[in-house]
Formats: structure tokens, C-alpha cells, sequence
């Protein structure tokens, strides 16, 4: 998870090693055979570093399987995606990955972007729309940052519950092979609670989590559930209102960009629990 402002190339690409180093190890140690892990060089790295810039890992190539796409899981599917999950939870790989931290996604640029809402965001064609837009829910996103902040408390000290996770386990990362469904992008592997893999699955079908607990005998935590929703929601606000406040173009990704924006950016709604007193207008 990227924390903000402070973050840097170098330790960027510490975590990409840690990270991919650890998915070799579920593969080769673990041997969870769906996870598509980088190919190790000769020297046994499974990253290698271009420049100050750039790094490189090479993936296995993946024929006849039916690609990943956006969307939630097909009914038939939900059970094989959990088995995956409960096998990658259970596995103890010889590299760790590193722990989670919890950090919001481009946090300190959206505290920024409240702040100045008075201001002129004059980057690109969108700027004012979005300055705009989080100007009129600037209180509920304040609200959600607080409550986000609240729930880390809560969550943060049962580290007894920390597995080992993909982070983004979704039907674009989960491809269908003639020997049956793998995970693919594997730099976000964290140890995290379970939750971080589970919350995305349970918006169509609160049933994974019955089926989860009976198969790996651990409870569903409501607040880690919470959290990580809370965490994806704030993460897309800030990715968007960080691009629409600097330079940007009247492109076909700007346009996508602003219509997610606009299903993210509307915290009364989708967090109605939080009671958002003047957070919509």
C-alpha cells in the first residue's frame, strides 16, 4: 500500500521484491499450484531492478485460459474462488510478505485537496467538476477518514488473526485454465486479516462468510470487514481527486476516471450508518 507523500522509489521496490519473493515461495514451498508466481532469474531473484525507475519480473505464460474481466464472480465460481483462499490462508511460505499497515492510498494528497476546495483546480477539464464534487461531501469524507482511523484501532491489535494475502483477489486477477481457476498479481501480497480477500466477495453473496468459517474454522470479523470497504472506498476517492487536481487531458481514461469517481464520491450513501449531517448538498 502506498503511504503517501513520504513513500519512496526505493522502498517501492522493497516491497515489490518482498512481495513476489513471497508468491514464488506459496508456489515452490507452499506448493499452492494457482498461484502464478514470477519466474527466478538464474541468480534465484524473482525481481530485477532496470533502474532508478523500472523493475522486472517474468510470469509464466498462461494459454487457452479465459481471461480475467471486470465484474463479481459467477455463482458456479464463488466456491472454488473460497477454496483458493482458504488454502492461500492456511499457508505458512518460507518468505514472508510484509505486514499491512493500514495506510490509506494517497492520503496526505486528498487532506490537501480538502483543504483547498476554495481554490481554483485549473489542471484539466475535470478539475472543477471534482473540485466540486468533494467540496459538496468534504464533511462525509472527513467523516469516513475518522471512522476509517477508528476502525484501525480496533482491528490493528489482533495480530493472532493475520494470514497471508493477495489483497485484490477479483474476477480481473482470477483467470480460468483448462486445470481450473489461478490468482495472478501478486505485489500486493500482504499479512493482513482475513478480511482484506473476503469483503469484495460478500456485496453479492453474505454467504462466503458461513462457507469461509466452516472451512478454515475462523469467524468473520464485522469491523476488519468493514475496514477494508472503507479502505478501497477512500483509496479510489483519493487516486481521483489527486489526478483531477494536477495536470490532466480530455482522454478516454480521464472520463472513466471521473465516472468512478462519482460512483466512490458519495459517503451519505454508501456509508449511510455514519449519519452524514450536512455531508451531501
Amino acid at each position: 500500500m502506498l503511504t503517501g507523500s513520504a513513500d519512496t522509489a526505493e522502498a517501492a521496490y522493497c516491497r515489490l521484491q518482498t512481495a513476489f519473493e513471497c508468491a514464488v515461495s506459496l508456489r515452490r514451498d507452499a506448493q499452492l499450484n494457482f498461484v502464478i508466481a514470477p519466474l527466478p532469474a538464474a541468480d534465484g531473484r524473482a525481481v530485477q531492478r532496470l533502474s532508478a525507475r523500472y523493475t522486472l519480473v517474468v510470469c509464466p505464460y498462461l494459454a487457452n485460459c479465459e481471461p480475467g474481466y471486470e465484474g463479481e464472480f459467477a455463482a458456479e465460481d464463488r466456491p472454488a474462488v473460497l477454496r483458493m483462499l482458504a488454502a492461500l490462508h492456511r499457508a505458512r511460505p518460507v518468505a514472508a510478505p510484509q505486514r499491512c499497515d493500514f495506510a490509506l492510498q494517497n492520503a496526505d494528497g486528498l487532506r490537501a485537496a480538502l483543504a483547498r476546495t476554495s481554490e481554483r483546480w485549473s489542471g484539466g477539464p475535470y478539475g472543477e467538476r471534482a473540485r466540486g464534487l468533494l467540496a459538496r461531501h468534504s464533511v462525509g469524507v472527513t467523516a469516513l477518514m475518522a471512522e476509517y482511523a477508528e476502525l484501525v484501532q480496533q482491528v490493528r491489535p489482533r495480530t493472532d488473526r493475520l494470514v497471508v494475502t493477495h489483497g485484490e483477489p477479483g474476477t480481473w486477477n482470477t483467470l480460468k485454465t483448462p486445470a481450473g481457476f489461478v490468482i495472478v498479481d501478486w505485489d500486493f501480497v500482504q499479512l493482513a486479516p482475513p478480511e482484506r480477500d473476503l469483503w469484495a466477495l460478500t456485496e453479492s453473496d453474505s454467504s462466503v462468510l458461513a462457507a469461509y468459517a466452516e472451512t478454515t474454522g475462523t469467524a468473520f470479523d464485522a469491523a476488519a470487514l468493514a475496514l477494508f470497504r472503507m479502505w478501497f472506498d477512500l483509496s479510489e476517492i483519493a487516486q481521483y481527486i489527486c489526478l483531477f487536481r494536477g495536470v490532466h487531458g480530455d482522454t478516454e481514461d480521464a472520463a472513466e476516471s471521473w465516472q468512478n469517481l462519482e460512483i466512490f464520491l458519495c459517503p451519505a450513501e454508501r456509508w449511510p450508518h455514519l449519519q452524514l449531517s450536512g455531508a451531501s448538498g
